[in-house]
């Protein structure tokens, strides 16, 4: 194990737990019925004891985040659940016509992601960091070709699509805008919620979500 390649330990300095969700970009969520495709997912998954859904979003590029809350999503374990658990960017990406993403971030072990469109898995990537052959030594490498190296990694790459950093992608669900809905609360008040948090109409951005 070659310990801070993922970046919980990089030379860059960014420090991060293990985590996972789905991530899509969204022009808005209107019409999109986000909590009754939430609690459909958990269902077809087998998955019970959730309690509520985290949105995060990155305004600037209509990023959308989406985690569960619930305890066999917590720490590295609960990260993890996203690799095989693909219901929810199943039946979005049917719903909303557009390329749904599961990913698992863990910087002690590697980093996985896998893409769904119109309702079927389309690809998918992972890297697993002991397995990654290093130029030089971890520890002789300058900031910039270890960032340029993490770029090219899954989560690197899906960031370069959506047009952010690695940085900025993996730090969605503690810096961005976001809200936790509650999975059994009143689906019109959850899109109240929603509309606030990627609002049609944008001028301007908060300081939060600059990243």
């Amino acid at each position: 194990m070659m310990p801070g390649i993922g970046g919980a330990q990089s030379p860059g300095g960014l420090t991060l737990q293990a985590h996972g969700g789905y991530l899509l970009r969204l022009e808005s969520f209107g019409g999109l019925e986000l909590l009754r495709l939430a609690r459909e997912a958990l269902a077809l998954d087998g998955a019970m004891g959730a309690t509520g859904l985290k949105v995060s979003v990155n305004r600037r590029r209509k990023v959308v985040r989406l985690a569960y809350v619930a305890p066999f999503t917590e720490g590295r374990q609960g990260a993890h659940w996203y690799a095989a658990h693909h219901a929810l960017p199943r039946l979005l990406s049917r719903a909303t016509n557009a390329a749904v993403q599961a990913y698992v971030y863990d910087p002690d072990e590697g980093e996985q992601v896998i893409a769904y469109g119109n309702g079927r898995r389309v690809g998918g990537e992972r890297v697993v960091y002991e397995d990654v052959e290093l130029p030089v030594p971890l520890d002789q490498m300058d900031d910039a070709a270890f960032k340029h190296m993490q770029e090219r990694w899954p989560v690197g790459h899906l960031a370069y699509v959506f047009g952010l950093t690695r940085k900025e992608l993996l730090r969605l669900p503690r810096v961005a805008p976001g809200h936790e809905l509650e999975l059994e609360g009143r689906d019109a008040e959850g899109a109240a919620v929603l509309e606030a948090l990627l609002p049609t109409c944008q001028v301007t951005l908060p300081e939060s979500d600059a990243l």
